[in-house]
């Protein structure tokens, strides 16, 4: 097939991109501790991938309390922010044009992973379920654990963390990154705040739909008053399900996506943020999105609008042919074929992914895909 729409240009905020395939945020563990700092084994990952038209890091900790995971990297300390500088430098050599994802776990953490040993905090006292965490044990040794039942957040910090994620946006421009993306999926803190299911406060956050999505607005309007609208973008993970079963997804039930979500991306037009992510369930038997959420997105969101998934460079293409996507991300492909959008151009064979490697470890399984030409 003729996957020539994938390599159009498109504009993305203030950026021009040679191409519409997207490097998605990719949990790999690989930073260097103590500290959680970006290094040069991860400029090399990033250096390698920068043929995408749009890259976007792997989720990175807003402070201390967002770990989730070990071995994964922050932007709140000036040495993380120092490792990342090697980072945006290395992409920006190649020509690419990188976000920093924003990263808070909430109540998907471990008390090890916490500051003094302290209970995670979350909207509520709610603790995740159908979900693990991956804690250290040892120098470059760590197990799956339960996640710990978290503490709720007091109002006024909840009003903290927007300031939080501000500094983060801050830090990451100082980093060297073209812009920021806030991961507000997949279950975690800004995704908790949304989930009736997760946040059952009764304060100013809690309750009604436009009240539980407030979190959401108060971030991305103050992280566009500081760096601009055009810089952020803003990830979610609608689930649309046809069992009990299927509905809880992180220890989330998601009740009436369709209308969340929907609401949610208009709270992001009125801000006019430069685009809206949005990952699709990707397990084998995973529900796919109704072409009636895909029209009603593109009816409310006049922003790119960038989708990932079980996309093949087919239905990637098919996808911006039929309008509903402006970009396409890929998100194993990438991992085990640096050179993806070389290899989608050319029609050439793809490495085999590793799934034993993805996370944590050395260059094996990181750094050592061969590209084609090689």
């Amino acid at each position: 097939m003729n996957h020539k729409s994938l390599f159009t240009q498109t504009s993305l905020g203030p950026f021009v991109l040679r191409n519409r395939i997207v490097l998605p945020p990719l949990t790999r563990s690989r930073s260097s501790q103590p500290g959680n700092v970006p290094n040069s084994l991860m400029a090399t990952y990033y250096r390698q991938r920068a043929g995408a038209g749009f890259m976007v890091t792997e989720g990175t900790q807003i402070e201390p309390r967002g770990q989730g995971y070990a071995w994964t990297p922050g932007i709140h300390s000036q040495e993380q922010v120092e490792g990342w500088k090697a980072i945006t430098q290395a992409v920006h050599a190649e020509g690419g044009v990188i976000f920093a994802q924003l990263w808070h776990v909430g109540r998907v953490s471990h008390t090890s992973l916490q500051p003094d040993g302290a209970d995670p905090v979350g909207p509520s006292a709610i603790p995740a379920r159908n979900v693990k965490v991956f804690i250290e044990t040892g120098p470059g040794e760590g197990m799956l654990a339960d996640p710990s039942t978290p503490r709720a957040l007091s109002t006024g910090e909840v009003k903290e963390l927007v300031q939080l994620y501000v500094q983060a946006a801050r830090n990451a421009l100082e980093a060297g990154f073209d812009g920021i993306e806030v991961h507000c999926a997949n279950g975690y803190l800004v995704n908790q705040f949304i989930s009736a299911h997760t946040n059952t406060r009764t304060d100013e956050y809690g309750g009604s739909l436009q009240n539980r999505l407030r979190f959401l607005r108060e971030i991305a309007q103050a992280i566009s008053d500081a760096i601009g609208a055009d810089r952020v973008g803003i990830r979610f993970a609608p689930l649309f399900a046809s069992t009990d079963e299927e509905r809880v997804y992180l220890g989330l039930v998601e009740e009436d996506p369709h209308e969340t979500y929907i609401e949610a991306v208009k709270v992001l037009e009125e801000i006019g943020v430069a685009y809206v992510s949005l990952a699709e369930a990707d397990w084998d038997s995973a529900p796919e999105l109704p072409n009636s959420f895909r029209q009603a997105v593109r009816k409310a969101f006049s922003g790119k609008i960038i989708y990932a998934g079980k996309y093949t460079p087919e239905r990637a293409a098919a996808a911006i042919e039929a309008g509903w996507a402006d970009l396409v991300a890929f998100g194993r492909a990438f991992i085990a074929n640096p050179d993806l959008p070389s290899r989608i151009a050319h029609g050439s064979p793809m490495n085999t992914l590793d799934p034993s490697s993805m996370y944590g470890g050395t260059e094996q399984g990181y750094t050592d895909y061969p590209a084609h030409s090689e």
